[in-house]
């Protein structure tokens, strides 16, 4: 596992932009499975940004998200689906055909496809994953099961105490939907993001912890290429950038 510690989001965003900038240029038909929330947001700035100004091509790209709100469609804003369409999808040049997002109202079945659709793309070549404040990944909740694969989850109360600020209390969803713990592990590469002071507990235990799950992201500490961006308050550190 590489642990690299960058000043700010600034430049976190810019490198985790260019590892995946890097991995379309030798690779173009790359399959990508993203995350949403605010940690990536400027990872797509700069991503759109580079498609604008360098050219960088995402039209042999295949994308899958992560997770997704039960019961909150995709014209919704609040929706994972909405947002990586306002924020990358509609910046760049993906195929709409090489989209393959999670449904609002996701079931067994639609779980299992989707399950299905990653194995017809080849497989996740690069995975990117925040890091929630509880230890989740994706959606896995504190407890998941190291093999679990996509499915239909209940939110745990720490997250959902976090949407707050997003939802009205009685209208926040209980459920998502979000892909396994095994199928994270089976991605070619994962880079996990970490920034805030609020993460310092989950990405301590992720660098330097044992593999629990009580702390999913953990997990990913039993993958053979791994790297994890962080920032200085999510590190724990002051001064200047460190790396490991």
């Amino acid at each position: 596992m590489r642990v690299l510690v960058e000043p700010d989001i600034e430049n976190l965003s810019r490198k985790a932009a260019d590892i995946v900038a890097q991995l379309l240029l030798v690779q173009p038909q790359a399959t990508l499975a993203l995350p949403t929330g605010r940690t990536p947001l400027g990872l797509y700035r700069d991503l759109a940004r580079m498609h604008r100004d360098e050219k960088l091509d995402f039209s042999r790209t295949t994308v899958f998200n992560l997770d997704e709100y039960i019961g909150v469609p995709p014209s919704d804003e609040r929706s994972f689906d909405h947002y990586l369409r306002r924020h990358l999808l509609s910046r760049v040049n993906v195929r709409p055909e090489n989209v393959q997002l999670h449904s609002s109202t996701a079931d067994a079945a639609t779980c299992a496809d989707y399950e299905s659709r990653i194995h017809s793309a080849g497989g996740i070549d690069l995975l990117i994953a925040g890091v929630g404040t509880n230890g989740h990944i994706a959606f896995n909740e504190p407890g998941a099961a190291l093999d679990s694969r996509t499915r239909v989850v209940e939110l745990a109360e720490s997250t959902r105490s976090n949407m707050l600020a997003i939802f009205r209390a009685d209208e926040m969803p209980r459920r998502a939907v979000t892909v396994g713990i095994a199928t994270i592990l089976e991605a070619r590469k994962i880079l996990v993001l970490a920034t805030g002071q609020a993460k310092m507990k989950a990405l301590a235990g992720l660098v330097s912890g044992p593999v629990t799950i009580e702390n999913p992201v953990s997990a990913v500490r039993l993958h053979g290429d791994v790297t994890v961006l962080s920032d200085m308050e999510a590190a724990g550190l002051s001064g200047s950038s460190h790396r490991s």
